[in-house]
């Protein structure tokens, strides 16, 4: 087992066999899902070419724990909705905020597993949680496209009447800049966030 502050590395071969090289041993899909749940950091190549294929092995064992009986994470609404972004022009702000609002639940987990105890329920715990991502989404719409944000509603920003006369144009590769430099903006404003709410 490698050391908490280091990357073990998951060799897989052509035969679809996983290689613990910290180890020296042969694992599983199964075995990668209860290094994840131990906090071990892991990071999957591709034996023969080097490439990075961690993620599309993480997306594997999440496949393999959706079709254990019984084991449902994920609602049918959210997939459906989670397959209609792709392509989307929103698909590029998708993954920082599903990333920080799983970050912000794992760290009021806690808070939902002790509400038994306490005078909120689960469900009035989780729905606080959902008024908060809702928040913390639209104000980084915001910073993306501050007419989207007015439309999504909520807060202080208004619909625009018309859209800005530039809309109209085509993306230069100062506009593809200037959305770069607005999305690590957005980045940094989320992060903010999630440090007031803390």
């Amino acid at each position: 087992m490698a050391r908490n502050n280091e990357t073990t590395i998951i060799k897989k071969y052509a035969n679809r066999r996983l290689y613990n090289t910290g180890t020296s041993m042969y694992v599983t899909l199964e075995n990668l899902a209860a290094m994840v749940k131990g906090n071990e950091d892991f990071v999957v190549q591709d034996a023969k070419t080097g490439e990075d294929i961690t993620h599309s092995v993480l997306t594997q064992i999440i496949f393999e724990q959706e079709n254990k009986g019984g084991q449902n994470l994920m609602p049918i609404t959210f997939l459906r909705q989670l397959i209609r972004f792709y392509g989307d022009q929103m698909q590029m702000v998708i993954p920082a905020y599903l990333e920080h609002s799983m970050a912000a639940f794992s760290r009021e987990q806690e808070t939902f597993r002790g509400a038994n105890g306490g005078t909120q329920s689960p469900m009035a715990l989780m729905e606080a949680q959902v008024r908060r991502n809702t928040e913390m989404f639209r104000e980084a719409m915001a910073v993306f496209n501050p007419f989207m944000a007015g439309a999504l509603g909520g807060g202080e920003t208004k619909k625009p009447t018309a859209p800005p006369p530039a809309a109209a144009a085509q993306p230069s590769a100062d506009d593809l800049s200037a959305l770069r430099d607005q999305l690590a903006e957005m980045q940094r404003r989320l992060e903010a966030l999630d440090r007031k709410k803390d």
